[in-house]
């Protein structure tokens, strides 16, 4: 009599039970939640004790309006989240997740009880997503919370100088840290990347903080604004055109779309090594060649790929820093800043229709073109008064960023833009015409002359 060996191949565990035990290794260890008790309170206490203090971090992006609202304070947090923040946290993450593995030589274990690569590596995947996300979401609570109990919610000042309504400027924060889910998604899937590819090297662990510190150098030189707009990091500076009226849509959508584009080839690639990998060599410590060949040339073409769609598509050219753009956004701002004031000082109300604010600026003299960043900029602003036969006039200084932000130092005369106090009615105040920022399009074109 003779019988018939049947073989019972196992069912991979399901991808629920796999994700949940993901995610609770990484609750477990105490960096991540030393990282939520950071990100959940930390926020709040800056944000409140800078904003009581007489000197504001001005070189930051609406750090000079934290006396004036506690909307501000929420932005100056994103601000610094995108340079060092919101990189290391995804360094931290899902640098790790993988490289853990083989530093503790569980890979057989876990291949053993769960028995697909392929739902292992999902799963690792979304538990790092989900660690993430409660981390970016405590630090835009915890700014908001903190602003809004120190300063109060008063309306914000845009980077056009127009006042947007406390509902109006809560929308855009909210939204504007929504928008940096994308950019951080990317340098997350770099991490992944990092983390499969480099085994237990501590290079797979610092590669998004790595890569944050070298983009930003790269944001730092003249480069063209279509290799400035195809870099993943332009992502977390796109959030600016939010406090525009008309919105700066063009630079938001490209910063989004460069970074979910980043976050898929990134993933894809993190996903291939993976399923290719031999999990038999316990001393596996991954290969410099392996990250060149499998990792740094697919994202250099995505580099390449991107610049010349956004070359093709979009109006700007050269660095989009254009004198005329330049005198376009200061004769905005200054136009809205100067009702601002006038209401300061109880005066009766202009519109910026009346005013017929114009702006002629020059850069670093007549042997230099006028175009590009710097600090060489001035510019002289003139105005009309109704019922007024002579115009005035302002000069000012512009701190002209490679990013398109711009800080206007007034130079005189002094009852306008001069000093940084203006005295009201009601004692004195900060004069907005003093210091204030503003933000050029770089990918629009330019208006003409």
């Amino acid at each position: 009599m003779t019988t018939a060996a049947t073989r019972i191949e196992a069912k991979p565990a399901p991808l629920v039970r796999g994700y949940r035990f993901e995610l609770v290794k990484l609750l477990s260890q105490w960096r991540i939640r030393l990282m939520l008790l950071v990100c959940w309170i930390g926020p709040a206490g800056y944000v409140a004790v800078v904003s009581l203090q007489s000197v504001l971090p001005t070189d930051t992006v609406f750090g000079r309006w934290m006396h004036a609202t506690g909307w501000a304070g929420p932005l100056v947090v994103l601000d610094f989240s995108c340079s060092w923040a919101l990189p290391l946290l995804t360094a931290l993450v899902a640098g790790d997740v993988f490289a853990a593995e083989d530093r503790l030589g569980t890979w057989r274990h876990l291949l053993m009880a769960v028995r697909s690569p392929r739902r292992i590596f999902v799963a690792k995947g979304l538990a790092s997503l989900t660690v993430l996300l409660p981390l970016v979401a405590g630090l835009a609570g915890s700014g908001i919370a903190g602003g809004l109990a120190a300063v109060g919610d008063h309306p914000l000042v845009g980077l056009d100088g127009h006042l947007l309504s406390p509902g109006d400027a809560a929308g855009a924060v909210l939204l504007a840290w929504a928008c940096m889910l994308a950019p951080t998604l990317a340098f997350a899937a770099v991490g992944l990347l990092g983390s499969v590819a480099l085994g237990r090297s501590p290079m797979g662990l610092l590669m998004p903080a790595l890569l944050a510190f070298t983009l930003q150098l790269a944001q730092l030189l003249p480069l063209p604004v279509a290799a400035r707009t195809a870099l993943p990091s332009h992502g977390f500076l796109a959030w600016r055109g939010l406090f525009t009226s008309p919105v700066q849509a063009g630079p938001l959508v490209t910063g989004l779309g460069v970074s979910l584009a980043w976050a898929v080839v990134a993933t894809a690639l993190a996903y291939r090594l993976f399923l290719r990998r031999d999990f038999t060599d316990p001393s596996y410590e991954g290969s410099g060649r392996r990250v060149l060949v499998a990792g740094a040339l697919p994202l250099t073409g995505l580099v390449v790929l991107t610049f010349a769609l956004i070359s093709a598509t979009a109006p700007a050219s050269g660095s989009g820093v254009e004198r005329t753009k330049v005198q376009d956004s200061l004769a905005t701002v200054y136009g809205h800043l100067y009702r601002l004031q006038t209401r300061q000082l109880h005066r009766p109300d202009v519109t910026e229709a009346e005013l017929r604010v114009t702006a002629s600026c020059d850069k670093g003299g007549s042997r230099v073109a006028d175009e590009g960043p710097g600090n060489d900029w001035r510019c002289v602003v003139s105005w009309h008064l109704p019922g007024a036969t002579a115009t005035g006039s302002a000069v000012y200084q512009l701190d002209v960023s490679a990013n398109g932000r711009y800080v206007a130092d007034g130079d005189g005369p002094k009852e306008v833009n001069g000093y940084f106090q203006i005295r009201t009615p009601t004692g004195d105040a900060p004069n907005p015409l003093w210091q204030f920022d503003g933000h050029v399009d770089l990918l629009a074109s330019a208006p003409e002359e």
